[in-house]
């Protein structure tokens, strides 16, 4: 058994997509995911299986459509994988609630970092499947456009740090 974290893309940021954590952790038990647990009301979840990757996602995803009845994304990691993401940050130094990591299916592309706009104070590096941000003035101000970005999820470095050592426990 492997240890997984899901990360869900757009749920309950903003008043839009609505999901009860409780009703997550159920859809991941009825899927047979084990020793399922979420951390905080914004799509994350941590379990144990057997599948592949790519396996849990496409069963996440056709779950939560049925659900929803629209389409969620979801960004699945490894325990280990998960945390290689804490351990690779670039910002390691910054406040870790201002530096996120936005999670990636696959390699930003070679050109993301010359897409990028509304650039100002942010610092911006790139990972394995994610795109590390410190924002140093914070996010709510922000005007940064990662085009590449744009089926990611971020999380901060406090909640990725979370997630790792709750996946690691498992």
């Amino acid at each position: 058994m492997t240890a997984f974290v899901a990360l869900l893309r757009a749920v309950n940021v903003g008043g839009t997509g609505k999901l009860p954590m409780t009703e997550l952790k159920t859809m991941c038990e009825e899927l047979g995911f084990g020793a399922v647990r979420t951390y905080i009301a914004s799509g994350n979840v941590v379990f144990t299986s057997r599948k592949s990757e790519s396996a849990i996602k496409a069963a996440l995803e056709k779950r939560l459509h049925t659900y929803a009845g629209v389409p969620l994304g979801v960004l699945v990691r490894s325990d280990s994988e998960m945390a290689k993401v804490l351990a690779d940050n670039p910002f390691a130094k910054m406040a870790p609630n201002r530096t996120v990591a936005i999670f990636l299916d696959k390699a930003p592309p070679a050109d993301t970092l010359a897409e990028i706009r509304g650039q100002k104070g942010e610092e911006v590096k790139l990972g394995r499947r994610e795109i590390y941000v410190h924002y140093r003035d914070g996010m709510g101000t922000s005007k940064l456009v990662i085009p590449a970005a744009k089926t990611g999820t971020a999380r901060n470095m406090n909640t990725i740090a979370t997630l790792a050592k709750m996946a690691l426990e498992l």
